[in-house]
């Protein structure tokens, strides 16, 4: 606890976040809807997924996150849309933190693929509990001598919004995206010495992108990807490939540059249901207070129709 105590003060000074504003996970290439509104009705099935994530395992009040998605494509006449939802809630330290996308596509069919342009609004909830412990000396900061410490439990709640560019084919997809389009700001209650505490919604951008090779095997596909976030200060990228034997099992590599290696494996149990899972091994500094990081990942994709059409997947990539 108090290894977390003392970066959660260090990360606290001044006027920033107390939070991780953006979520982090290894099955990003499961995760499209919550950063980029223009996957949404990107296939033509409904795609439903959780993500549930224990992070830095070991550590006191290290985060935790669940991710619910929701993807569905409609019609109106000949058109093609998307609607989608994603629900996230994390928890860090003194926090619990939840955010709220709902997101709308529309699909232009492009080069055997289809081309969404999306929006989302966004309910972000900040919510903090002022119950301080900060451990015996040395690492003991008294909250009532810190002006940038509350010392009352808050609350709050405000609107964001987000857009996006996503192309998928059965070989292929690609998005860019941007997130916290508002800048919203929290301002959280002075305490006794008349201090204060902000946090600004820093905008985030995102870049995605994979692919399906068919090997020389035929029950062999091999399923390179990347993702990239960045608010412009710093810039995370995590390289994934995996291999998909008979459509049914996989197993994969990811790097996190400069953080972590990750493992995974998964497998389609039956028509539609999905699960996997990801063991991240720390490569920074963190490894030497933690056991690296959990997630697991359970989806399940369907249509909706009086015929039952069978459901085939050329690509694991389905939101």
């Amino acid at each position: 606890m108090r290894k977390l105590i003392i970066v959660f003060f260090t990360l606290a000074l001044g006027s920033i976040a107390f939070t991780q504003q953006e979520r982090q996970v290894s099955h990003y290439m499961y995760d499209h809807i919550s950063v980029n509104p223009g996957s949404a009705g990107s296939t033509d099935m409904i795609s439903t997924t959780v993500l549930y994530r224990q992070q830095w395992v070991g550590m006191d009040g290290a985060p935790n996150d669940l991710i619910l998605n929701l993807s569905a494509p409609f019609k109106l006449g000949s058109t093609n849309h998307g609607v989608g939802l994603s629900i996230w809630q994390d928890k860090l330290g003194f926090t619990t933190d939840g955010d709220i996308s709902l997101s709308y596509a529309y699909q232009f069919s492009v080069g055997g693929g289809k081309l969404g342009f999306g929006i989302s609004a966004i309910a972000v909830n900040r919510q903090l509990d002022a119950s301080w412990y900060t451990g015996a000396a040395p690492f003991h900061l008294d909250p009532d001598f810190d002006g940038g410490i509350p010392e009352e439990s808050q609350n709050e709640m405000k609107l964001d919004m987000g857009f996006g560019l996503f192309y998928q084919t059965d070989e292929l997809y690609m998005g860019i995206s941007s997130s916290h389009l508002l800048e919203s700001e929290f301002a959280y209650s002075a305490n006794a010495s008349g201090g204060s505490a902000n946090e600004k919604m820093i905008r985030h951008y995102y870049l995605t992108a994979g692919y399906n090779l068919s090997l020389s095997n035929p029950l062999l596909e091999f399923q390179p990807s990347v993702f990239v976030q960045t608010d412009a200060a710093t810039t995370k990228i995590d390289i994934n490939a995996t291999l998909m034997y008979n459509k049914k099992f996989w197993g994969g590599v990811s790097y996190r540059v400069g953080s972590a290696v990750i493992g995974m494996v998964g497998i389609n149990i039956l028509n539609g249901v999905r699960v996997g899972y990801a063991y991240d091994f720390d490569t920074s500094p963190l490894v030497n207070v933690s056991s690296g990081s959990h997630e697991v990942m359970i989806g399940y994709s369907f249509t909706v129709g009086v015929e039952k059409i069978p459901q085939k997947y050329k690509s694991i990539r389905y939101l």
